[in-house]
């Protein structure tokens, strides 16, 4: 209990690499196979690769936390009946508030029962944040993509996240809602609402499904299922991925809600940056710099990169400015509002593969020309008062452009 600090500036070990001699905090407060715990009204400074680490830890209680560090903020793994709330996590090189569901322990034990509210989530450079100057001069995180600072599921994701609320948060200089699952963790009966966003450094809502597998022999594969996101608003968000939700082939994103959500991109690309994946645009930290990983390509056909690190940037500028939609099944998007502040000429919504759509209420920023929808192998289709749009019910689209 607080009030109090717990500082890491000097180093909470010391530590030699072939470069150099280092000292750095590793982990401020670590916890595994613990139970009824409760950390409330202190505060970190650089806590080190976790500020808070807990492993199978039951029943634990997050609040009113101040943290302000150098790598994660909370690692929640494999942890049962959690709940975090009023807290603020600065962590420009890394996430702020991550559930993870790994194999540390040696077996599998999922991450559920967990509630996170009224926290914010923040970029802002290392120190600034509890000093309260909200410096904004460091301006990426190691992977070379701007601030983290964001919640997120994964990547570890053995077991499974089930169960999980967060609301009212505030997330600022920093990547958006990540739900990741990679290595066979089930995501299922998620509700994540009320929501606040501003510049935005990567995709503001990221879906996956991959099939990176860092798994024991005979996990099955990775499924999501029964995701609700609503009343969730951003604006200032990266142009270069959309809003990006991706399942695999054969292995959708199944029962997914979009309602009430409003984002405001910064705008200002083309399908021809798209196409050409200029090099000044694109990452390719995660593709171990390879020079070829965004060559040239048809600007719908955006790679499945299914063994590599999930993040937005490994898919390359994608061909929606709004949201891009692949390997769903039944997806309902209630009341959205897209806009950008510079003029995109890309189309709003791209979806590829998927079965089961229910578009309604929709207003969206569209340049001169550009599709509304752009639809590829999608069955059981409709859009309803989409502004601009005739209401269209289509049983099958293998290829075709939705405009006014």
């Amino acid at each position: 209990m607080g009030p109090g600090l717990i500082d890491g500036t000097a180093g909470l070990m010391r530590g030699e690499n072939r470069r150099s001699t280092y000292t750095v905090a590793n982990k401020a407060i670590a916890l595994k196979l613990c139970r009824n715990v409760t950390i409330r009204d202190i505060s970190i400074l650089m806590g080190g690769h976790f500020a808070i680490l807990a492993t199978g830890v039951d029943n634990l209680t997050l609040d009113n936390l101040k943290v302000d560090t150098n790598r994660d903020g909370f690692d929640i793994d494999a942890c049962r009946h959690v709940r975090i709330s009023n807290c603020s996590v600065n962590a420009l090189q890394d996430d702020a508030i991550v559930l993870k569901s790994s194999y540390a322990l040696g077996f599998m034990r999922a991450c559920e029962n967990v509630t996170i509210t009224n926290c914010e989530v923040t970029g802002f450079d290392p120190g600034t944040f509890l000093d309260g100057t909200y410096r904004r001069d460091q301006g990426k995180a190691p992977d070379r993509e701007g601030p983290t600072g964001r919640i997120k599921f994964g990547t570890e994701s053995n077991a499974g996240f089930i169960n999980i609320t967060i609301s009212n948060c505030v997330f600022e200089r920093s990547r958006g809602i990540a739900l990741e699952t990679v290595d066979g963790a089930r995501i299922e009966d998620i509700t994540i609402n009320n929501i606040t966003m501003r510049d935005i450094t990567n995709s503001c809502l990221f879906l996956r499904i991959g099939n990176r597998m860092r798994a024991p022999e005979g996990t099955p594969h990775s499924t999501m299922k029964r995701v609700i996101l609503s009343n969730i608003t951003a604006y200032n968000v990266d142009p270069r991925y959309s809003s990006l939700i991706t399942g695999l082939p054969n292995h959708l994103i199944e029962d997914l809600t979009l309602s009430n959500i409003k984002i405001v991109y910064k705008g200002g690309l083309s399908l021809e940056h798209a196409a050409q994946q200029p090099a000044e645009l694109v990452n390719n930290f995660f593709q171990r710099n390879d020079p070829n990983a965004f060559a040239p390509r048809d600007p719908y056909a955006v790679p499945e990169n299914e063994k590599v690190y999930p993040e937005p940037c490994t898919f390359g500028i994608l061909p929606a400015y709004g949201m891009y939609i692949r390997h769903v099944k039944n997806l309902v998007v209630d009341g959205i509002e897209l806009s950008f502040i510079e003029e995109d000429t890309r189309p709003v919504f791209v979806l590829d593969d998927v079965q089961g759509a229910e578009f309604r209420n929709l207003k969206a920023d569209k340049a001169q020309g550009a599709p509304f929808f752009v639809l590829k192998n999608v069955t059981d289709f409709s859009a309803f008062n989409v502004k601009g749009l005739k209401n269209i019910v289509k049983a099958e689209a293998k290829n075709e452009e939705l405009s006014e």
